[in-house]
C-alpha cells in the first residue's frame, strides 16, 4: 500500500478507536493525550515499510518518538482524574442535544485525524525518500527542533512546578520562560515544526511539506491554542498587566 495512502488510513483508524474510548468515558479530551502518539504511529509505519532506512529518516523518527511520548505523558498525567476541560464542555454546550456524538466524532476526533495528516506530511516525506544523507539543512533543522523541545519542556515543568505550589493557586504563571512569551509550549512546538520540515527538505519536489510547519503554526497561534487560553483569561486583571509587558507568542525581552 502507498505509504500516504496506509499513514491515513492508520489515522483514521487510531482517532476512531479514540473516540469509542471516550465515548465510554464520557470525555471527549483525552483526544488531547492522542495527539503525540498520532504522529508516531504514522513515523513507525513509514519507517518500518521504508526498503533502505538511512540516517535522515532515522533521526526524524527518533525526534517523533521522543516528543510524542512525553507529550502523551506529560498531558496524560496532567489530566489524569480530571473532568473534561473546559474546552470540550464548550463544544457540547454549543452543539446542542442533537447528534452530539456524531459532531463530536466529526468535529474532533476525524478533524484531528485530517490535521494530524498535514502536519505528518515531512515525515512521510522524509520516510519515503531514497535521499538520506544528513546534509547542512538537516543539521540546521535538529538545532532548531532542540530548541522548541526545550521550550516545551521546560516551559510545561516550569509551570506543573509553579502550580504544585499551594500558595500559588490562581495565580498567573510570569517567570521562567513565562517572562518572554505568554506561551512558550506553543511556541516549542511551532518551532519543533520548523525544524522538522528542514529535516525533511532536500529540494524543490518537498516545497508541499511547507504547509506543515504554516499549518501547525497558525493553528497554536491563531485557532487551538493561544486563542482560547488568551480569552480565557483576558477579563482578569493580573493577567491584563502580564500581558502588556510578555510577548504572547514569539519570546523577547519583557516591557518593563
Amino acid at each position: 500500500m502507498n505509504p500516504y495512502l496506509g499513514s491515513a488510513l492508520l489515522l483514521w483508524l487510531f482517532f476512531t478507536l479514540i473516540f469509542l474510548v471516550a465515548q465510554v468515558l464520557r470525555n471527549n479530551s483525552i483526544v488531547d493525550s492522542f495527539w503525540g502518539p498520532a504522529f508516531l504511529l504514522v513515523a513507525l509505519y513509514t519507517f518500518t515499510v521504508m526498503k533502505d532506512p538511512g540516517p535522515r529518516s532515522t533521526v526524524l523518527t527518533l525526534l517523533v518518538t521522543l516528543w510524542s511520548l512525553r507529550l502523551f505523558f506529560y498531558i496524560s498525567v496532567r489530566n489524569w482524574n480530571k473532568p473534561e476541560d473546559f474546552r470540550y464542555v464548550d463544544m457540547r454546550r454549543r452543539w446542542g442535544t442533537k447528534l452530539p456524538r456524531l459532531k463530536a466524532y466529526l468535529n474532533v476526533f476525524v478533524l484531528q485525524g485530517v490535521f494530524a495528516y498535514i502536519v505528518a506530511l515531512p515525515i512521510m516525506a522524509t520516510n519515503t525518500s531514497s535521499i538520506q544523507s544528513l546534509g547542512i539543512l538537516s543539521y540546521a533543522g535538529i538545532a532548531i527542533w532542540v530548541m522548541g523541545f526545550l521550550f516545551e519542556s521546560v516551559g510545561d515543568a516550569q509551570l506543573k512546578a509553579f502550580k504544585a505550589k499551594p500558595e500559588n493557586k490562581g495565580k498567573i504563571m510570569s517567570t521562567g520562560l513565562w517572562a518572554y512569551t505568554r506561551h512558550p509550549n506553543y511556541f516549542g512546538e511551532a518551532l519543533m515544526w520548523w525544524g522538522i520540515f528542514l529535516i525533511s527538505f532536500t529540494g524543490l519536489s518537498d516545497l508541499p511539506s511547507l504547509i506543515s510547519p504554516v499549518f501547525m503554526n497558525y493553528l497554536l497561534r491563531y485557532v487551538s491554542g493561544v486563542p482560547l487560553l488568551e480569552r480565557k483569561y483576558k477579563n482578569r486583571e493580573d493577567f491584563q498587566e502580564y500581558a502588556k509587558r510578555t510577548p504572547i507568542f514569539i519570546p523577547w525581552f519583557p516591557k518593563a
